[in-house]
């Protein structure tokens, strides 16, 4: 007997659709934007990223290890080169120099008033001390700052044989390539004996050596920022600083006394990094700042607009009447 096969009947598809969850009113645009600021500005459970305490001196690598590398793989004689930071060191003010003209000054003749930027070079280095020098040049140019005025700029020689001669000739050149008319009083090249250069150089981490073979000194790069108490502030190294970071550590080393309140802004959005000697910005403390700001246009443009309604309400009153 023969069985044939039923085709089963076509069942119709019938797409699963999700029951509707209901929503719950969305609060309004100006309570979503209150919220928002609220976040932005609140204190954060989180530790904040601000400026880095002061990390004492002897476990701060220098400049050089910074740049070349550990000490291990530099040459014998490089590693004796260095600029060690030592943050909230003193300078010996006692320190006895001769300034441009020959005359005998202490080193806190410089110091009392305004902050100081220090650079420590010599005279008749071929090229890196020229180079520093340029660049503090060239950093000051587009600053509003002018030394004598808001800060003093102290430029002393490492090495105990140039005289005053020398550092007179460098003081006119740098002057004329500075240009600015008016800050003469700010700018002082001093030479010095080997008991008061040793005593700044190692004050503020400063290290180098005499290459007898040269006849040249191996030396490291950077300024130095000092507070008006003759301690050490902040370092910029190399040979080239950027305005921002100059303008920064002098407001910071004058505790405030010199800039503005955007400067202070900058300050508080900008944290000094000891090891890189340089200031980097602080992405929540912008974000913060950001709040702070859009919380004060929008209570501005509230009261704006209150004022303007009140207006429009007395000049309606008066057509009435």
């Amino acid at each position: 007997m023969t069985q044939t096969c039923a085709r089963p009947a076509r069942v119709p598809f019938t797409p699963l659709r999700r029951a509707p969850v209901p929503r719950s009113a969305a609060p309004p645009a100006c309570v979503r934007l209150a919220i928002a600021l609220l976040l932005a500005v609140a204190p954060s459970p989180w530790p904040l990223a601000r400026a880095q305490p002061v990390t004492p001196a002897s476990r701060l690598p220098s400049a050089t290890t910074l740049r070349e590398g550990p000490a291990s793989t530099l040459p014998t004689q490089l590693r004796e080169v260095g600029f060690d930071q030592l943050l909230g060191a003193q300078v010996p003010l006692d320190a006895r120099f001769k300034d441009e003209l020959g005359q005998d000054v202490t080193l806190g003749r410089y110091f009392g008033k305004r902050p100081v930027l220090l650079a420590l070079v010599y005279y008749e280095c071929p090229m890196l001390c020229t180079m520093v020098l340029n660049g503090v040049v060239s950093t000051l140019k587009p600053l509003t700052f002018d030394p004598g005025k808001d800060f003093e700029l102290v430029v002393v020689s490492f090495n105990p044989a140039e005289g005053p001669q020398l550092a007179a000739a460098k003081r006119a050149n740098y002057l004329a390539s500075f240009g600015r008319a008016g800050t003469d009083a700010g700018w002082h090249f001093l030479t010095g004996p080997p008991e008061s250069i040793a005593a700044l150089t190692s004050a503020v981490g400063f290290r180098y050596v005499y290459d007898e073979k040269a006849k040249q000194y191996a030396h490291a790069t950077g300024i130095t920022i000092l507070t008006p108490q003759g301690k050490v502030a902040r370092y910029l190294f190399g040979i080239d600083y950027p305005p921002k970071d100059l303008r920064l550590a002098l407001v910071e080393a004058a505790d405030g006394k010199i800039g503005n309140v955007v400067d202070q802004l900058m300050l508080y959005c900008f944290h000094y990094d000891p090891q890189l000697g340089r200031y980097s910005a602080t992405t929540l403390a912008i974000v913060r700042a950001g709040g702070v700001i859009t919380m004060l246009a929008i209570a501005a443009s509230i009261l704006a607009m209150r004022r303007r309604d009140k207006r429009m309400q007395r000049r309606a009153a008066a057509g009435v009447a």
